[in-house]
């Protein structure tokens, strides 16, 4: 299969994309959730969720988990990630609405981290150390 480079990989991931992310949980198979997410080259992959939800819980126990990010229009594309969580900490207020504003646009994320950043509020920071990815447009 055609593989991305490195710097394909991050790009993409860098790219709006709906996120889904799996966390191995006891007794079951893996939690697996779309997001919203924040990512630069070279950083931590970025969550904004509440703190004692089911995928804050599933992620702190694990130490860990994987995104994977696709695209949906031929030709397809797909990249995972997966590392260790490198901070679980309260939601700050840029990093919360920067989130937000990718996703929804400049008013309507504004509004949304208006009505949702709380003081249960966290960020979880994961450091991609392991890929898989496909691009069918190199064949």
């Amino acid at each position: 299969m055609p593989t991305m480079s490195s710097a394909e990989r991050e790009a993409f991931l860098a790219d709006v994309q709906i996120g889904v992310i799996a966390v191995e949980r006891p007794d079951r198979a893996p939690l697996a959730v779309p997001v919203w997410y924040g990512y630069q080259p070279g950083g931590d992959v970025v969550l904004w969720t509440e703190r004692d939800s089911v995928k804050e819980k599933l992620i702190r126990a694990a130490g860990r988990f994987s995104i994977a990010v696709q695209d949906e229009q031929p030709p397809y594309r797909y990249v995972t990630a997966e590392g260790d969580v490198t901070a679980i900490e309260p939601a700050q207020d840029d990093e919360a609405r920067a989130i937000a504003v990718r996703y929804l646009g400049e008013e309507e994320g504004n509004a949304f981290t208006d009505q949702n950043l709380g003081a249960d509020s966290v960020i979880i920071r994961m450091r991609p150390r392991r890929w898989l990815s496909t691009d069918y447009s190199k064949e």
